[in-house]
């Protein structure tokens, strides 16, 4: 029975890109997150019985460093995914990969569940889409260990997303049009379990309680298209206070986007990337240049780009 299942895909090639995504957003920590227009591209085709060989490739980021085997996160949620939809795979299975990667690592990005959601919705289209949107974000979360990012990639837009009792639940809505968000992507590399590191066990009550109240006016205003509430919602006390001691130019960072008018710049993830939203193209300029000055007074190189927020999640763009 395995065997014949693996018969019906071998050969098979799927093409499918998957954006970058931007978690957390100031206040909402491990809980929102929002799609945007860096995308990694993954070609993948079905080698059956060819005694488990991987031939990987990559080019852009991550080229020379991603590992090209089993170790490498698309593979993991591929055959993770593959697992869960047929069972045991079969012995000898093995595949050609070629990766065409925009989002940086290490960046707060989303770099690893995009690699993740790959995966995933690739192994889905190798066999022709049984799985649903909530069964995909259930495999992703379990390979990531959180769905803020494998939520927002998955699905696109911005995302609100928890694992609850039932499973893990997310409710996505379109961003608004005109929104932009501005990038400052430093050289240097925050890991996302130091960052975590740096947290207390306990916060004061009245940071909680702030938070909540951003997270819930932030939300229902971008639902109702109130983008001068993410001036609220990305002012976070929970996790930027403490992780900017291990990344002192974070405070002043966020403060030169704000000043210069943004409607709200946060930490992007874990970081180091620090996101400021916009909706003006005169404000872009500004914000640009105060992220410049700062980085240049704090000797931290680094590169500043303008990115569309993406409503459109992973999605397949060939298959044969």
């Amino acid at each position: 029975m395995v065997a014949h299942w693996l018969a019906g895909i071998d050969g098979r090639r799927v093409v499918v890109e998957v954006p970058a995504s931007s978690a957390n957003l100031g206040a909402g920590y491990d809980c929102l997150g929002v799609a945007l227009q860096l995308v990694n591209r993954v070609e993948v085709e079905v080698r059956g019985w060819s005694r488990g060989a991987i031939e990987l490739t990559i080019d852009g980021e991550g080229r020379n460093e991603l590992t090209e085997d089993r170790e490498n996160r698309f593979v993991q949620a591929l055959e993770a995914t593959l697992t869960a939809a047929r069972g045991e795979l079969p012995e000898g299975m093995g595949w050609r990969i070629e990766m065409r990667n925009e989002i940086p690592l290490a960046r707060g990005l989303g770099s690893s569940a995009a690699a993740t959601v790959a995966g995933v919705v690739a192994a889905d289209a190798l066999l022709d889409g049984p799985l649903s949107a909530a069964a995909q974000l259930r495999i992703a979360t379990d390979v990531e260990g959180h769905p803020d990012n494998a939520a927002a990639a998955l699905l696109g837009g911005f995302v609100v997303s928890a694992v609850t009792p039932d499973g893990v639940e997310a409710l996505r809505f379109d961003v608004p049009r005109d929104l932009r968000a501005v990038l400052f992507i430093p050289e240097l590399r925050l890991s996302t379990a130091a960052m975590r590191q740096a947290l207390p066990a306990k916060v004061p009550l009245v940071d909680a309680v702030a938070n909540l109240g951003a997270v819930g006016i932030g939300v229902a205003g971008l639902a109702a298209g109130r983008t001068d509430l993410l001036r609220w919602l990305t002012v976070d006390r929970l996790h930027e206070p403490y992780r900017a001691k291990a990344y002192p130019q974070l405070p002043r960072l966020v403060q030169a986007a704000r000043d210069a008018g943004a409607l709200g710049a946060c930490l992007s993830g874990a970081g180091s990337t620090i996101l400021a939203f916009t909706d003006s193209m005169a404000t872009i300029t500004r914000i640009e240049a105060g992220f410049a000055a700062v980085a240049a007074d704090m000797d931290l190189p680094g590169r500043i780009t303008v990115v569309t927020p993406r409503n459109a999640g992973a999605r397949v763009i060939s298959q044969g």
